[in-house]
C-alpha cells in the first residue's frame, strides 16, 4: 500500500518532469533547428514551430531511450532514486531549465540535471558511477574540440571557389545520409531495444553483418549525395533552402531524442518501483508530449529571434553549423550520453566564424559561458545533495 506522502511526491515529480520537458521544448530544442531555414525565408515561423514540435516528439519517442536510461539509472550505483529523490532532482532541473530559457542565463541543461541527479544520489548513500562520469565528461570535453574544426572545414568547403557547389553539397549530404543509416530507433529493434536501418537491412543480405551494414550505409549515403548534387546543379538557391529545411528537420528529431531523457530520466526508476509493468515507451511519449506543447506554445518568439541571427550568418555558415551539430549529437545519443546543445552550437558558430575570418564568438563570452556551464554542474550537484538531506530530515522519509 502506497502512503499519501509517497503519492504526493510522485505527483510533484511527474509535474516537475512535465514542466522540464515543456521548457526544453520552449527553449533551444524547439527553436534552434529551423531558425536557419526561417532566416533564409525557406519556411514561415508558425509552420517551422508546428513541424519542429512534431519532429521533436517523434525523436523523443523513437530515439530517447538511451539517454533516458543513463540519467535514470546510470549516474549512481547502489541505490535507485526514491520518490523524494526524484522530486528534488527534477525540481532543481526544471528550475535550471526555466532560468536558462526565460531569463537567458547560459545554463547547460545537461550539466545541471546530471549534477542534480548525482548530488541527490550521493545524499541517498549511493556510490559514484565513475565509469559513466568518465564517458560523459570526455564527451563534453571532446564536443568543442571536434565540432569547431568540423564546422570550420564544412564552411570552408561550401565557400571554396575550387570546388563546385554541387560536389561540396553532395559530399555533405553523403555524410548526413551515412549517419542516418546508422541512427538507432526503438521501433526497429526487438522489444525494449534499438536498431539502425543499416543493421536491419543488412540482416536480409548475404555476407557478414559488417559488410552488409557498410553496403547499406554506402547505398543510403550515395542516394543522399546524388539527390542533393543534382538539385544543386539545377537550382542552387532552391536546393540550398531545401537542404537547410532537411537539416532542420533531422536536427529537430535529434534534439527530441537527446533532450527528453533529461526531463523524464529520473522518473524511470521511480515508476518502476510503483509498477513493474510500466515500460520506457509511455515515459518517452509523456516527455515527448511535453516537448511538443512547449514548442507549439512558446518557441515561436525564440525562432524569430534566432532566425535573425542566422540570417546574418548566411545559409552556408548555417549549414556549417547544423551538420557537425547533428553528427556530434547523434554520437551522444548512440552512447546514451546527455548533451548540451548550446555547447554544441556555440562551438560550431566559433568554427564557422574562424572560417570567414571573424571570431564568431568572443573569447570573453566563450569563457564566461564555459564557466557558467561548470558552475551549473557543481552548483546543481551541491544543491541536490543539500536539498535532499534537508527535505529528507524535515519529512522523515528517504
Amino acid at each position: 500500500m502506497v502512503d499519501a506522502l509517497t503519492v504526493g511526491l510522485l505527483v510533484v515529480a511527474i509535474c516537475a518532469s512535465f514542466f522540464a520537458a515543456w521548457t526544453i521544448g520552449a527553449g533551444s530544442t524547439g527553436s534552434t533547428p529551423f531558425a536557419p531555414a526561417v532566416g533564409a525565408n525557406a519556411i514561415s515561423i508558425m509552420r517551422a514551430t508546428l513541424v519542429v514540435g512534431i519532429l521533436g516528439f517523434a525523436g523523443a519517442v523513437l530515439q530517447g531511450a538511451a539517454v533516458t536510461e543513463t540519467i535514470g539509472a546510470g549516474l549512481i550505483r547502489g541505490v535507485s532514486l526514491s520518490p523524494l529523490g526524484a522530486t528534488v532532482a527534477l525540481t532543481i532541473g526544471a528550475i535550471c531549465i526555466a532560468a536558462g530559457v526565460f531569463k537567458g542565463y547560459p545554463i547547460a541543461t545537461a550539466f545541471a540535471i546530471s549534477g542534480s541527479v548525482v548530488g541527490v544520489g550521493l545524499a541517498m548513500g549511493g556510490d559514484p558511477a565513475w565509469g559513466t562520469y568518465t564517458e560523459i565528461i570526455a564527451y563534453w570535453i571532446v564536443t568543442p574540440i571536434a565540432v569547431t574544426p568540423a564546422a570550420y572545414a564544412t564552411t570552408k568547403l561550401l565557400r571554396s571557389d575550387r570546388v563546385r557547389e554541387s560536389v561540396s553539397a553532395g559530399v555533405l549530404a553523403a555524410v548526413v545520409g551515412a549517419v542516418i543509416a546508422n541512427m538507432e530507433f526503438l521501433v526497429l529493434g526487438p522489444p525494449g531495444e534499438e536498431a539502425s536501418i543499416a543493421t536491419v537491412v543488412s540482416g536480409t543480405l548475404p555476407g557478414t553483418p559488417f559488410v552488409g551494414q557498410a553496403a547499406v550505409t554506402l547505398f543510403i549515403a550515395g542516394g543522399f549525395a546524388a539527390v542533393v548534387a543534382r538539385a544543386t546543379e539545377n537550382d542552387p538557391v532552391r536546393a540550398q533552402r531545401r537542404f537547410l529545411l532537411s537539416l532542420g528537420a533531422i536536427l529537430a528529431f535529434t534534439a527530441g531524442g537527446g533532450k527528453v531523457g533529461l526531463a523524464v530520466g529520473p522518473l524511470v526508476p521511480l515508476l518502476g518501483e510503483v509498477s513493474a509493468s510500466i515500460s520506457i515507451g509511455p515515459v518517452l511519449v509523456f516527455g515527448g508530449v511535453g516537448l511538443l506543447l512547449g514548442t507549439w506554445m512558446a518557441a515561436s518568439r525564440m525562432v524569430k529571434a534566432l532566425s535573425q541571427d542566422y540570417s546574418d550568418l548566411g545559409p552556408r555558415r548555417s549549414i556549417g553549423i547544423l551538420i557537425p551539430s547533428f553528427v556530434i549529437a547523434q554520437i551522444g545519443i548512440f552512447y546514451g550520453l546527455p548533451m548540451a546543445f548550446n555547447q554544441i552550437f556555440i562551438s560550431a558558430i566559433a568554427g564557422t566564424g574562424l572560417a570567414v575570418g571573424s571570431a564568431g564568438v568572443s573569447r570573453e563570452k566563450f569563457l564566461y559561458t564555459a564557466l557558467a556551464w561548470v558552475a551549473s554542474l557543481v552548483l546543481s550537484l551541491g544543491v541536490g545533495y543539500g536539498l535532499y538531506l534537508g527535505a529528507s530530515t524535515l519529512l522523515g522519509v528517504q
